[in-house]
């Protein structure tokens, strides 16, 4: 091929993209004015491995003496000082190959973006996964450092917000382990910190000194000073999260503009995660709070008396409800202490809710408490009051202990009265009934006044209780009668004893079938004080 042929030196000398023929040795045979201006001083007659770069000629070696091949058909790929180029070759008829060199810096460098930022979104897919699985603050903050560390920068801090003077602080350098501390530090020594702290925007890396970083920022591991360093802040929900520190190695570049760009788009994300891990670990911390005012109280022997208590939910996954007891104990033992078992219309959160009410009311109305009728007129006017449209049912007792015998005070309040279990294993019920709570404006009751022997024991009971349905057809009330037969078998039992007892008997009666709230509280007058063994070969009797 001679390109200077009459006919063909115009287009060949003008062609756009540079071009150059060389022949099977290697040697430059022509090339136009691009390919001169590429190759300054290249001629026809030079070597082409003298000239261009080793990454074309050695494609040259490799294709020479090859079969003809159809433009297009080979190439070869390499950088020209800073721009890359693609050399496509195709045969000449006389064993001669052309080779034309076309620059795709801009092609090669839109590929390579677009290769960074899908790497870049899966990255981010990946984070909100990861960092979305799990609600706990901790694990949050060690994802969030550990990820950042490996993709974003040689180490990384996460640090959240102040608690009690003292910031939580998360490590971890690339490919090493996660540590966290709580430390007393002045962000301001770090500048850009503060800032990111409070949720301001933040300021481009570049304008960071990496040599004010302060010890405290610099995590065990991390090789060599401070190159670069970049602070985003975390933004959670309406409330800052935190801020995120990365670090990078003297011997590393600094952060680019795009890197800035994903350091905050990483940050969104993580901090996104940390404020709804922080917001569940107040939620949580509140709803343990609360829910130890809602349960029930754990029970103990009271001035010589015996009380036990139980209660289970209608939802197996809620452990409060409508049900609920109170034992208030008596200033001292020649004072009477009251106890309270009650039911409050409906079930769950709600029902809770006004039950916790009652319970704080009662509690008010303490000092009145000698007075039943006084206690639940005065609790009846607060329901009313109230823009609660439930009502409840109540029991009161007060309870005082004279020698080996125990006195009770019984009012009921719409609730089924209590039953008294002798020691004989007759069973009683205390004569007392009344109004429900929360529905008339004047509520009518009546006391019934109750002695207890050693042994014997009271029981208050929710209707949870005897409504119970399960059997053997699923459909069959538990009823008064079975309870009271139970009741008859628990005779000389200890409170605690009567209670497991009900509880178990009435739980396996409905099995995993639907029931209301069901609450028990037993009242024991203890047998003694002690046991004795008359000779230690027969049973021990109970002392008086």
């Amino acid at each position: 091929m001679n390109p200077q042929d009459a006919g063909t030196s115009t287009l060949w000398g003008q062609a756009p993209c540079p071009a150059l023929v060389a022949d099977t040795a290697g040697g430059i045979v022509a090339l136009n004015d691009a390919a001169a201006a590429l190759f300054p001083g290249a001629e026809p007659g030079d070597w082409l491995e003298d000239t261009a770069p080793h990454w074309l000629s050695d494609a040259h070696q490799q294709l020479s003496g090859t079969a003809p091949t159809a433009p297009g058909g080979l190439f070869a790929h390499g950088l020209l000082g800073d721009r890359s180029f693609e050399a496509r070759a195709t045969h000449a008829t006389d064993g001669e190959v052309v080779w034309w060199l076309l620059d795709d810096t801009e092609r090669h460098v839109a590929e390579q973006t677009l290769r960074q930022e899908r790497e870049r979104t899966a990255l981010l897919a990946d984070a909100s996964s990861v960092l979305l699985s799990s609600l706990d603050l901790q694990r949050c903050m060690e994802v969030t450092a550990q990820m950042a560390s490996t993709h974003l920068a040689d180490a990384a801090l996460v640090i959240g917000p102040a608690q009690r003077r003292r910031h939580p602080v998360t490590y971890c350098c690339r490919g090493g382990p996660v540590t966290q501390a709580r430390l007393d530090i002045e962000p301001a020594v770090l500048p850009g910190l503060v800032e990111a702290l409070q949720g301001f925007p933040p300021v481009p890396s570049r304008w960071t000194d990496p040599a004010e970083v302060p010890d405290w920022a610099i995590p065990d591991g991390f090789t060599g000073p401070v190159g670069a360093v970049s602070i985003t802040p975390l933004p959670g929900h309406g409330v800052p999260a935190g801020a995120i520190v990365l670090l990078r190695g003297g011997r590393t570049t600094g952060f680019s503009e795009s890197e800035d760009v994903f350091a905050r788009l990483f940050a969104a994300r993580a901090g996104a995660a940390l404020s709804a891990a922080r917001m569940y670990a107040e939620q949580a911390d509140i709803t343990s709070k609360l829910m130890r005012e809602l349960l029930p109280p754990g029970l103990r022997r009271v001035h010589g008396v015996e009380y036990a208590g139980g209660y289970r939910a209608s939802v197996q996954t809620e452990r409060i409800g409508g049900d609920f007891y109170d034992v208030h104990p008596g200033y001292d033992e020649d004072h009477e202490s009251l106890a309270v078992l009650g039911d409050v219309c409906g079930k769950g959160l709600e029902a809770a809710v006004l039950t916790g009410k009652i319970r704080n009311t009662l509690q008010a109305l303490l000092p009145l408490a000698q007075d039943h009728a006084q206690v639940l007129q005065l609790l009846n006017d607060a329901l009313l009051a109230s823009h609660h449209t439930r009502f409840a049912t109540l029991v009161l007792a007060s309870v005082l202990r004279r020698g080996s015998t125990v006195r009770l005070r019984l009012t009921s309040a719409g609730h089924p009265a209590p039953l008294v279990v002798r020691t004989d294993g007759t069973v009683e019920a205390a004569p007392t009934r009344g109004s429900l709570v929360g529905v008339l404006p004047r509520l009518t009751s009546q006391t019934a006044t109750v002695e207890l022997r050693p042994g014997e024991t009271c029981l208050m009971f929710s209707d949870g209780i005897t409504e119970a349905r399960g059997g053997p057809l699923g459909d069959e009330l538990f009823g008064d009668d079975r309870l009271r037969r139970t009741l008859t078998e628990c005779a000389g039992m200890p409170a605690e004893s009567v209670v497991e007892r009900v509880q178990m008997l009435s739980s396996e009666w409905v099995g995993a079938g639907r029931h209301d709230d069901m609450a028990v509280l037993a009242i024991t007058a203890p047998r003694t004080t002690h046991l004795s063994a008359v000779n230690g070969h027969t049973r021990g009797r109970f002392t008086r």
